[in-house]
């Protein structure tokens, strides 16, 4: 969605089982605030494990704490070719300044991935519901700004994951706005998404 001349691009990095069309309302609902920005919303790399049309950035059949990090690792070119082909349409692969990761759960995985391994120096991260699993040693490089939004009644991921993250976040130096919503399960509310709106409008 956009076109190649927009400022910005958001790019959207949906969950496990999900499609990039998925978070497209989103869009919908941020273009008066970031009017000179255009969205994107590729689609993981690999079937679901579940079944169906849905995608996913890695399998979380038998996925634990100790091997998730290996399977971060393993899904980064995939996911470097998913992104890069996504910039790319929009002529911004030497203005990554002009670029904000938008992920839901397992697209915030990868996305915060993508910036503490420094491979990705975005301008901004945007977590909804995620968790920072990637292993050590971290290299972040550039300055993204990030924002972790999560539900304290999260019962997929525990919103205690997101106050983690941002703690090394902060320590790795990356400037880090951490947001907790009562009540909230593992969803993007109308406020989250207002909170998302109302950050990349300042960052990008």
């Amino acid at each position: 969605m956009g076109t190649p001349s927009a400022k910005n691009l958001v790019v959207f990095l949906h969950g496990v089982g999900s499609r990039g069309t998925d978070l497209l309302p989103l869009a919908q609902g941020w273009r008066q605030s970031l009017p000179a920005t255009a969205f994107a919303a590729p689609y993981g790399p690999f079937d679901f494990d579940g079944g169906g049309l849905g995608r996913q950035w890695f399998s979380v059949s038998g996925v634990t704490e100790a091997n998730r990090p290996q399977r971060i690792v393993a899904a980064r070119p995939a996911f470097d070719d998913v992104l890069s082909a996504a910039i790319a349409q929009h002529e911004l692969l030497d203005h990554l300044d002009r670029v904000v990761l938008v992920g839901f759960s397992q697209g915030s995985i990868m996305a915060l991935d993508a910036i503490v391994s420094g491979r990705w120096p975005v301008a901004a991260v945007v977590a909804y519901s995620g968790r920072l699993a990637s292993p050590r040693p971290f290299a972040p490089a550039g300055s993204t700004q990030v924002l972790l939004v999560h539900g304290t009644a999260d019962p997929v991921i525990p919103a205690g994951n997101s106050t983690e993250a941002a703690a090394t976040l902060r320590e790795l130096g990356f400037h880090t706005d951490s947001r907790i919503l009562t009540g909230v399960g593992h969803t993007i509310t109308a406020q989250g998404a207002q909170l998302g709106t109302e950050f990349i409008a300042k960052v990008a």
